[in-house]
């Protein structure tokens, strides 16, 4: 038995471009119906089928590679029944460059029938309470729409298309090239299978017209920046009767003033007085839910504790975002910036410096320990013990 890679005219190292290209010409070259039928050229093309069904084929080839026919026993064209599936192994290396071959069998392709319409796209940016509380939004959508005056047909009212004398209502013509039967669509109907003779004077015979279409979004609560709503049937009309395609909205979310997104989680940077930081207190934070428990007016009451530094970060449970697939709410992170006093009057600057003379290690914790590194690595440079 010859060797595959012999047969073809191969490299063994060759890629699946080489063996591809290989197997169209020897295929070509000894096809029966191209020599008259020779037996010949019938065997030799068995023998280019069987060894690329074997070569294409990853695994088969690697166990080639190592046992030879012993190792692919069976399942080539002379004993596995492949070259019976020869049309499908020609579709898969010609079908690209000729379309259906000998005589078209499993194309798949629907001729002269209905085809779906096209799916569109719209971008639409929010704000971050539309996301947050549910809402609904009005878009307006350029789309391909059925014209009403000849409800798609193309043909004058009265009227009805004709069939293509061409292509006799099928949408597609055959013509031979060698030993191939080459298929396309009809270039008289355009595929349609159909001739307008009176066209619609609405959409000038096309069935179709492209139009402004306004329509009602509802937004989902907690819906995020760059989520997808499809919205079914919404798209352009299909032809020949076709199915509508599908609307697909991509969502983007205005940046917030006072708020940032991370997830559920919603965080506020809040300035908090000098006086309040120190000795504890309340102050108002701002918050997306209306309602009794913020008292109406969209803000919360926060506590401070005593002492807290710019930074620090007080959670809000259950006052962030909804979820847009559970009933589970994220918190609110306020976090805190101690404001430092501006324009202080005389009497008050006079009060500040009491108090800092007041104040001692205790009171400031973090500088001591500041300062005993700083100093430590000034005596490093100058070489101080």
């Amino acid at each position: 038995m010859r060797d595959y890679y012999e047969i073809l005219g191969v490299d063994r190292g060759c890629d699946d471009g080489a063996l591809k290209a290989a197997f169209r010409k020897q295929a070509m070259e000894h096809h029966p119906d191209r020599n008259g039928g020779c037996e010949e050229a019938s065997g030799r093309f068995k023998e280019v089928n069987e060894a690329y069904s074997i070569l294409s084929d990853p695994q088969k080839r690697a166990a080639y590679d190592r046992f030879g026919h012993a190792g692919v026993n069976g399942q080539g064209g002379a004993g596995g029944g492949q070259f019976h599936d020869v049309h499908d192994i020609f579709n898969e290396v010609f079908g690209d460059v000729f379309g259906d071959m000998f005589g078209g069998r499993g194309g798949g392709r629907q001729r002269g029938g209905p085809a779906r319409g096209n799916d569109l796209r719209y971008d639409l940016e929010i704000t971050l309470e539309q996301a947050y509380a549910s809402a609904e939004v009005e878009i307006t959508v350029p789309a391909t729409l059925l014209c009403e005056a000849c409800d798609g047909s193309g043909a004058k009212p009265g009227t009805s298309p004709t069939q293509c004398t061409t292509c006799h209502g099928q949408g597609r013509v055959r013509a031979s090239q060698g030993f191939f039967s080459i298929e396309r669509a009809c270039p008289r109907c355009g595929g349609s299978g159909r001739m307008v003779m009176d066209p619609c004077v609405e959409c000038r015979g096309a069935g179709q017209i492209r139009k402004q279409r306004t329509l009602a979004v509802r937004i989902p609560a907690g819906v995020d920046d760059g989520a997808r709503i499809r919205l079914a049937g919404e798209g352009d009309a299909g032809q020949r009767g076709g199915p509508r395609g599908d609307l697909y909205i991509f969502i983007s979310v205005k940046p917030h003033e006072l708020f940032e997104r991370d997830g559920l989680d919603l965080l506020c940077t809040v300035p908090v007085p000098m006086a309040t930081a120190v000795l504890g207190g309340e102050i108002d934070a701002p918050c997306l839910m209306g309602g009794e428990t913020c008292d109406g007016q969209c803000k919360l009451s926060v506590r401070v504790p005593d002492g807290a530094q710019t930074g620090k970060t007080v959670r809000v449970k259950g006052r962030g975002m909804p979820s847009l697939r559970s009933r589970e709410r994220g918190d609110l992170v306020v976090e805190l910036f101690v404001e430092t006093p501006t324009r202080l009057t005389a009497r008050q600057q006079e009060l500040i410096r009491e108090f800092a003379g007041l104040c001692g290690e205790q009171q400031h914790p973090k500088s001591a320990g500041f300062t005993g590194k700083a100093k430590k690595f000034w005596d490093g440079i100058t070489g101080t013990a």
